[in-house]
């Protein structure tokens, strides 16, 4: 599931070369309020996640400075090849391995590797579709994401 999200991800990107950066930057209704800032989200929580579960989280320091479509693509690989080095080292015992995390409230959760992994590719699919809708409001066809399609092995 991340080699497909990964290639829809590629996609986007490249479908984000053909409008303005002022269109990736417009305030919308929905996601993130605009595609950049959805997009730059996505791979955020990737990255968020994948710290939970690595002994030494790792910071990408520009985060916070992203402005433009470059900005997001620099983002995307340095997370990718975090998340890549992880699942490289996948074993079964990850799959219910356990992560305890500290909400802002105070209250903890306990989540394993394997919940974990699942939603981070189910919560990118999420914000797929919001791009696709915005896609259809400015009149542009967005991105297929139809899995069956898709060669992603």
């Amino acid at each position: 599931m991340f080699l497909y999200n990964w290639q829809v991800r590629e996609d986007w990107f490249t479908w984000c070369e053909s409008i303005s950066e002022e269109e990736l930057r417009a305030e919308r209704v929905g996601g993130m309020g605009s595609i950049l800032k959805t997009l730059s989200h996505v791979i955020d929580c990737e990255l968020i996640w994948m710290n939970h579960m690595l002994e030494e989280p790792y910071i990408y320091s520009e985060k916070d400075s992203i402005t433009k479509l470059d900005d997001v693509i620099k983002f995307s690989n340095f997370t990718k090849e975090i998340t890549e080095s992880f699942l490289r080292n996948w074993t079964g015992d990850y799959e219910s391995k356990v992560v305890e995390i500290n909400s802002r409230n105070g209250k903890t959760y306990s989540f394993t590797y394997g919940k974990i992994i699942r939603h981070i590719f189910s919560h990118e699919i999420h914000h797929i579709g919001q791009l696709s809708i915005w896609s259809r409001e400015i009149g542009l066809k967005p991105v297929s994401s139809d899995l069956i399609f898709r060669s992603y092995s």
